[in-house]
């Protein structure tokens, strides 16, 4: 299948493409029947440093851009696998990345990294508001050191499978 990515991208493809053989799509179609979770998949995916793309080279990441991180999704897909298991890692990985502060991308970045912390989830969805982030209503007030949360999150993806998530308020 052809694509738009510039042929610069044929090793990170073809080491994914190796990667994801070793998980065939009758492994992957298992976890869409079943609605669970493929755990191996995302460890290997994790212990290669595949979803570790986005962060800085300082912090243990590969310092991948969003194209390079757009091309391991796609190749998850591609594969047969479900980007949608692991695509929360880098989306919210930006969100770290470019609001988080230095104490706190020191403090959770290298874990990150390493697979020692999952970074999967992000609480959006509102009961009242839906995922229409422009109407939110859950609210975070500085209170010294720390905030106070006031508000209700459902449905957050894969929290079940996040050590961390990233709160919309």
């Amino acid at each position: 299948m052809q694509t738009s990515a510039p042929d610069t991208h044929t090793d990170l493809r073809d080491a994914l493409r190796a990667l994801c053989a070793q998980f065939p799509p009758e492994y992957h179609r298992k976890f869409g029947e079943n609605e669970t979770y493929p755990e191996e998949f995302v460890d290997a995916l994790t212990r290669e440093g595949w979803l570790a793309a986005m962060i800085p080279e300082e912090y243990g990441g590969s310092g991948l851009g969003l194209t390079e991180a757009s091309i391991i999704m796609e190749e998850v897909n591609r594969c047969g696998g479900n980007a949608g298991h692991c695509h929360g890692q880098m989306y919210n990985m930006g969100t770290l990345l470019r609001h988080g502060s230095d104490e706190q991308k020191q403090t959770y970045l290298p874990g990150i990294a390493s697979g020692a912390l999952r970074l999967q989830s992000m609480a959006v969805t509102e009961p009242t508001t839906g995922t229409d982030t422009t109407k939110l209503k859950t609210t975070a007030v500085k209170k010294g050191d720390r905030y106070e949360i006031n508000g209700q999150k459902v449905w957050i993806s894969r929290i079940q499978h996040s050590d961390l998530m990233i709160l919309l308020a």
